[in-house]
């Protein structure tokens, strides 16, 4: 998300992420993700936001943001990812040597309904998509998870009801569009949502670039099995 853009973000969710510069590997070892969620749990004491989901990764995270008001998800992710860096370096001797992550975090609005649900899922999934585990749950670094760590952030309750079964469906595997659709928002750091809601986000925001449509609309109709048991309407912000 471009520094510049504050205004208008409360209220709205957002997929937030970043990765180590040039392919690094911030975290190498159980106290390496242990620290990071140390830093969360202490970012949530400092800003209230609500934190819908996270995953921690060998070489990135992904956070699912809720906030109140509009400082508060530069407040949160800033400060959680400055004293995440700064620390690192500090506990593996590279002061001085460069940065940790390539860029400022990126943070993209999400619709709050089934594409939401589409977002949480890619998020919780990811270990598994990248061959870490076999069910989500399995990977401790993760909201998927309920293994047992010396600190784990605290979850806010959703803007959409939860699907029944909701680790069997993060453990489907992946529908190609769904997927498409969400690496798509990322690169083109596009609101993720409907054409209607996409279009009054970004002028919300402010947003001048990335709006343009490239290929095939994403269908939400692909995103979750019809098996499971689904609530489509958001509740009130």
């Amino acid at each position: 998300m471009p520094r510049r853009l504050k205004h208008g973000t409360g209220g709205l969710c957002f997929h937030a992420m970043n990765r180590g510069v040039r392919g690094s590997r911030p975290f190498d070892c159980a106290a390496d993700y242990e620290a990071f969620l140390s830093i969360l749990c202490a970012a949530s004491k400092r800003v209230a936001i609500r934190l819908l989901a996270f995953v921690v990764m060998p070489t990135h995270w992904h956070l699912v943001l809720w906030p109140r008001a509009d400082d508060d998800l530069s407040e949160y992710v800033g400060w959680a990812s400055l004293t995440h860096a700064c620390g690192w370096q500090w506990a593996h001797g590279t002061r001085g040597t460069g940065a940790v992550y390539q860029g400022r975090f990126k943070a993209i609005p999400v619709q709050t309904d089934d594409h939401l649900l589409t977002v949480l899922r890619y998020v919780e999934r990811n270990p598994v998509r990248a061959g870490l585990c076999k069910r989500a749950q399995d990977w401790p670094y993760s909201s998927a998870s309920d293994i047992a760590l010396p600190e784990r952030p605290e979850l806010a309750p959703w803007p959409v009801a939860k699907p029944e079964r909701w680790l069997e469906l993060v453990n489907q595997p992946d529908q190609k569009a769904a997927l498409a659709a969400v690496r798509a928002s990322v690169s083109r750091n596009s609101p993720f949502g409907d054409g209607g809601w996409r279009t009054e986000t970004a002028t919300r925001l402010g947003w001048t670039s990335g709006m343009r449509p490239r290929g095939r609309p994403f269908a939400m109709a692909q995103t979750l099995p019809e098996c499971l048991s689904v609530a489509r309407e958001p509740t009130a912000l």
